[in-house]
């Protein structure tokens, strides 16, 4: 069953948008494992900023303390299926809330005991490089957890919140809407599309506008 109310025709569900600054579900501790992972999956390099700077991890921490977080809308009753096919979606009892926290404790406890005391934040890009890889191919072991499950949610949180729109915390001045060349939320495209095979020139417009509009 779900805990959230059967849809309603004609209902919305307005964005609040989200305030930077701080966090409402990670630790200090956690917030700096996850920074240094999404840093890693899209660096800042010479195309623009990456994850970090984009952030993404405040995208990720708002996600979690909302309805995503506890899969508020989906079933989460068993059966489970160890082998699930591929359109049979998710096949895990854990919400993202507790993949996250377990699995981030894990990761934690693996860099420990493994680097000589040192956290994951803590080892050079290289070694986290080589660490995030052998977790993509589930090839290590982390105590009480799937390390290739905590890699799946950061791989596909990230890439949500690198090109979420902005209202939602992540994408940070569109960096990923200015990387890929997407126009945004404009609210008409017909000065456009009366203009084929010519380059799209105006920058990306958010569900708030752009910040240079608020400006006077």
């Amino acid at each position: 069953m779900t805990k959230a109310l059967p849809w309603e025709p004609n209902k919305a569900d307005p964005v609040t948008p989200v305030v930077s600054g701080g966090y409402l579900f990670f630790t200090a501790k956690e917030a700096a494992i996850v920074d240094a992972f999404v840093d890693r999956l899209i660096p800042t390099d010479e195309l623009g900023a990456g994850a970090k700077d984009a952030g993404v991890t405040t995208f990720i921490d708002r996600q979690l303390t909302g309805p995503y977080g506890g899969h508020d809308s989906l079933y989460m009753q068993g059966p489970f299926s160890e082998t699930p096919l591929p359109s049979q979606g998710l096949q895990s009892p854990m919400t993202p809330r507790q993949q996250y926290r377990l699995g981030l404790a894990a990761l934690d406890r693996y860099c420990s005991e493994t680097y000589g005391g040192r956290s994951f934040a803590e080892l050079s890009r290289e070694r986290q490089d080589s660490l995030i890889h052998a977790m993509e191919q589930g090839e290590v072991q982390f105590q009480n957890f799937d390390s290739q499950m905590l890699f799946s949610a950061i791989h596909t949180n990230a890439i949500e919140g690198y090109f979420a729109d902005p209202i939602y915390g992540g994408n940070r001045e569109m960096i990923g809407w200015d990387l890929v060349g997407f126009p945004g939320a404009r609210y008409d495209y017909r000065d456009v599309m009366e203009k084929p095979n010519k380059r799209y020139e105006l920058p990306p417009v958010g569900l708030q506008g752009r910040p240079a509009w608020g400006s006077r």
